[in-house]
């Protein structure tokens, strides 16, 4: 099935949902220029999903995919939270923070019913979730619906899980790709393989269209992706320069800047492993910290350090969320970077 055959969508891109550097706007402009925008929910309330949507509903007719965590909420251990809390105590000192003052919190929220309820009220064209899968509840939900489910794999085991719950396409997210890893059947991240061999064995392994992921940032990284057996690609990095992305003048700089050349996987933001450029808590505190608590709750005691430090300039303590390729960020909008991506 070709991807204008399941999505509606033109050209076979899928802006990549990135949580925390984006809202509605790009997921608009991406989609009016034949590929599929996302919104990222994570971050979001629901009356925020609601409005978002509402946003994206009025400028757009094309199709758009809406995605969701789908972690489970682990709970505070308060021993860990004191760890975590006295490792980060010197910069808390730096920078004049009250430890005391920082409340624990979630950070970001799995699916469940209230935001199965808004996707009722909305109906989008495709809905993805990373890190698995809802439960069968939920997740028949949405399919009754009518609405593609999308999956995410780092791995070929991880991709005939989803292939065998029924999901419609795969996103196969190879080691280079930024942001947070997809990998919900194990924690090792040396079962992660690249781009170029992951999608080649998804492809054979499963029976639905695969949506190649990670490392991609020219018309020419499209091609080999379709060339290896991939129905379309995945694109997150490339955007993060457009206007319609809300990065932050500081994540800007340092995509443009040849810090963007190194990046590492990471836990440190929020718990889990995410790729980002290399900053100073990175090299200090991990980059992969055991005293980190569980995803999402390392998020809590690191958040003032990131406002005190962006509030005077500086990225020391911000997710600077990169793929290995940052070449293909421009300062160009979203839909001359879609038709350049996607240029035959």
């Amino acid at each position: 099935m070709t991807m204008r055959q399941l999505f509606g969508i033109d050209v076979p891109l899928v802006q990549a949902p990135m949580a925390g550097v984006q809202a509605g706007a790009l997921a608009i402009a991406v989609s009016n220029a034949g590929a599929l925008g996302s919104l990222p929910c994570a971050l979001l309330s629901t009356d925020g999903i609601e409005r978002e949507l509402a946003a994206i509903r009025a400028q757009t007719s094309r199709p758009f995919n809406v995605n969701f965590f789908c972690h489970t909420q682990p709970a505070v251990d308060a021993d860990r939270e004191a760890a975590w809390r006295a490792a980060l105590a010197p910069y808390y000192r730096e920078l004049g923070i009250d430890p005391a003052s920082i409340k624990p919190g979630p950070g970001r929220a799995p699916f469940d019913a209230a935001a199965a309820d808004v996707l009722g009220r909305v109906r989008p064209a495709v809905v993805s979730f990373q890190f698995g899968l809802p439960p069968d509840d939920l997740l028949a939900r949405v399919r009754a619906l009518g609405a593609r489910i999308v999956g995410c794999a780092t791995t070929v085991a991880e991709a005939r899980w989803l292939d065998a719950k029924g999901v419609d396409a795969i996103v196969a997210q190879g080691f280079e790709a930024g942001g947070h890893r997809g990998n919900f059947l194990t924690d090792d991240v040396t079962t992660q393989v690249a781009t170029l061999a992951l999608v080649p064995q998804v492809v054979r392994a499963v029976r639905v269209p695969v949506i190649a992921a990670g490392g991609i940032a020219d018309a020419n990284g499209v091609k080999a992706m379709l060339a290896l057996g991939a129905s379309a690609v995945q694109i997150g990095t490339a955007f993060l320069l457009c206007p319609e992305a809300t990065t932050s003048r500081i994540h800007r700089d340092a995509l443009a800047s040849d810090a963007a050349s190194h990046t590492a996987i990471t836990n440190v933001f929020t718990g889990r492993p995410a790729r980002g450029i290399v900053n100073r808590i990175m090299r200090e505190v991990g980059p992969i910290s055991a005293k980190a608590p569980p995803f999402p709750l390392a998020t809590a005691a690191l958040a003032p350090l990131r406002a005190e430090a962006e509030r005077r300039g500086s990225g020391d303590f911000s997710p600077l969320w990169s793929g290995q390729n940052a070449s293909g960020c421009r300062a160009i909008p979203a839909a001359q970077l879609v038709r350049e991506l996607t240029a035959t």
